[in-house]
């Protein structure tokens, strides 16, 4: 099982996978080296995948400034131990109060145990992580990817690579899910780090800043 632990072994893994697959070396020339977004494997990171779920990222950044400024230490014993006037303050959905809820209740109580992800297979831990209420798969899909760096991840149901993969790969409608489960057979095992090379493309081609 491949680990993307830096940078550098980010963009190795993404030249090796450019020279099997033309449409990945096209993008690499657009998108120059790929930005390392590596998270910590902690409640935080997996509570700000929660926080982020269907929404913009300007309302998800808005939401964790709140929780950051109010939940101190960030812990999941302190989110539970938030007032109900203050957790009304932090914006979030009454459906996102229950995940975070529950997030928090299955590491106090230890139904989950995210130091163990890590001996897990990619599938084992995924279906770990949705027993969790709230935690579906692309939440469970984009902490494996970012917070334990593991390359052959593949979220499909991600609106953003979803878009980059029409562009990149000229198709004449957005692929569902179920399409682009397909498509990202031809990059195994590598699939976490073509999603990285088409979130970057995706970035490029909307003209966002990279890095």
């Amino acid at each position: 099982m491949t680990r993307i632990k830096t940078r550098s072994e980010l963009n190795h893994l993404a030249q090796s996978l450019g020279q099997r697959d033309s449409q990945i070396a096209n993008a690499l020339t657009k998108t120059g080296p790929l930005p390392f977004r590596n998270r910590p494997a902690t409640f935080a990171s997996l509570l700000h995948a929660i926080v982020s779920q269907q929404v913009s990222v300007v309302s998800a950044q808005a939401m964790w400034k709140r929780i950051e400024a109010q939940v101190r230490p960030l812990s999941p014993q302190q989110f539970l131990d938030l007032d109900e006037n203050i957790v009304e303050q932090l914006g979030l959905s009454g459906a996102k109060k229950t995940y975070c809820r529950a997030l928090s209740e299955a590491l106090v109580m230890g139904s989950l145990n995210l130091s163990r992800l890590s001996n897990l297979t990619d599938q084992d831990a995924l279906e770990v992580l949705q027993q969790v209420k709230g935690i579906g798969r692309w939440t469970a899909e984009i902490f494996l990817l970012f917070s334990l760096g593991r390359a052959d991840i593949w979220p499909a149901g991600d609106v953003a690579l979803r878009t980059a993969a029409q562009a990149l790969l000229a198709l004449p409608e957005r692929p569902d899910v179920e399409e682009m489960d397909v498509l990202g057979e031809k990059w195994r095992p590598l699939r976490g780090v073509a999603a990285q090379v088409l979130w970057a493309f995706y970035r490029v081609e909307k003209g966002l800043v990279q890095g």
